[in-house]
C-alpha cells in the first residue's frame, strides 16, 4: 500500500466517523427536545388544573385569600416564558410550594376535605406531580447522554464544528427541601 492510499483511507474513516458522530448528536439533541416536550405537557396539565382547584376551595377558604393569591401569582410566573432552565425550575418550585400551602390549609376545613371535586382535583394534581418528576428524570437522562457526547473526545471536535452546545439539567434549586417532597395528601 502506498502512502497516498493510507491517507485516503484515513480521510474516508475520518469522514465516516464525522458523519456518524454528527448523526448521533442530532439524535441525542432530538431526544432532549422530545423529553422537554413531555415535561411541558405535564406542566400545562398542572397549570390547567390549578384554576379548578382554586375555584373549589374559594368558598371554603374565604379568610385565606393571601394564600390563594400566591398560588395564582406562582402559576402565572411558571407559565411565563423563561430564559434558562434554572428560571423554569425556580418558578416550578415556587408553584409547588404554593400548592402545598393550599393543601396544608385544607386540613383546617373539614367540609372542604370531604368535597368530592376537591378530592378529585387533589388526586389529579398528585398524579401530575408524579408524572412531572418522571418526565424530569427522563429529560435529565437524555441531557446527560447528549452532554457526554458533546464534551467527550473525539466527538467534541465534531460537536464544536457544528456548534452543538451542552444543555442544562432540570434540577431543584439548592435548599429547596420542601419542593423535593411530593404534595402530601392527608385525611
Amino acid at each position: 500500500m502506498s502512502g497516498i492510499s493510507i491517507v485516503i483511507i484515513g480521510l474516508v474513516v475520518a469522514v465516516i466517523y464525522g458523519v456518524l458522530t454528527y448523526n448521533k448528536l442530532i439524535a441525542l439533541r432530538n431526544y432532549v427536545q422530545e423529553s422537554w416536550s413531555d415535561i411541558e405537557v405535564q406542566m400545562k396539565r398542572r397549570y390547567d388544573l390549578i384554576p379548578n382547584l382554586l375555584e373549589s376551595v374559594k368558598g371554603y377558604m374565604k379568610h385565606e385569600s393571601a394564600t390563594l393569591e400566591k398560588v395564582i401569582q406562582a402559576r402565572n410566573s411558571a407559565m411565563a416564558p423563561h430564559s434558562s432552565m434554572e428560571e423554569v425550575a425556580q418558578s416550578e418550585n415556587v408553584l409547588t410550594g404554593a400548592l402545598k400551602s393550599v393543601f396544608a390549609l385544607s386540613e383546617n376545613y373539614p367540609d372542604l376535605k370531604a368535597n368530592q371535586n376537591f378530592l378529585q382535583l387533589q388526586q389529579e394534581l398528585r398524579d401530575t406531580e408524579d408524572k412531572i418528576q418522571a418526565a424530569r428524570r427522563f429529560y435529565n437522562g437524555n441531557v446527560m447522554a447528549y452532554n457526554t457526547r458533546v464534551e467527550m473526545f473525539p466527538s467534541n471536535i465534531v460537536a464544536s464544528w457544528f456548534k452543538f452546545e451542552t444543555r442544562e439539567f432540570f434540577e431543584l434549586a439548592d435548599g429547596e427541601d420542601a419542593a423535593r417532597q411530593p404534595v402530601a395528601v392527608k385525611f
